[in-house]
């Protein structure tokens, strides 16, 4: 099975944007592996097409806000980060991917927040978009303490 199958056109008005106000009320689309038909339904109806052999397996996964907007240093163009992966906790060091990617490099500093609260340096080329960033904090002033939150 390749991932190429499971591609199709998905009109951006039909992705939600926000979770439903009560989850059973959830659109769920319905693919009939034999037929190929679509049906649009609601969560609720899940069972229908379950029987007594199938199993139902939940993702029971955590999403955190994990995309973030900066810019450049020096040339203060416009960056979007999304957190993937932590790699080292007391290294504050992250698995990213960066758009667009052609703008960064490595020992380029990229910043966070209104007041540039955050920072992030590149530490790795990437032959993608992923790239790790360590992220060091605002420049302080000696002795100063600074901690940072996800």
């Amino acid at each position: 099975m390749k991932l190429s199958q499971f591609q199709f056109d998905l009109p951006l008005n039909l992705i939600a944007q926000h979770p439903a106000k009560k989850r059973e009320d959830a659109r769920m689309m319905v693919v009939h592996r034999h037929t190929g038909e679509i049906e649009n339904k609601h969560f609720r109806d899940i069972l229908d097409y379950f029987d007594d052999k199938d199993a139902f397996v939940v993702n029971n996964t955590k999403v955190f806000p994990a995309r973030m907007y900066g810019r450049k240093e020096k040339t203060g163009a416009k960056i979007e980060v999304f957190l993937l992966r932590e790699l080292n906790k007391p290294n504050r060091l992250w698995d990213v991917i960066v758009d667009p990617a052609r703008k960064i490099r490595v020992g380029n500093k990229l910043y966070f927040g209104e007041n540039e609260e955050l920072v992030a340096e590149v530490i790795d080329n990437t032959t993608s978009r992923a790239a790790p960033l360590n992220f060091c904090g605002k420049a302080m002033k000696k002795g100063s303490v600074h901690s940072l939150k996800f």
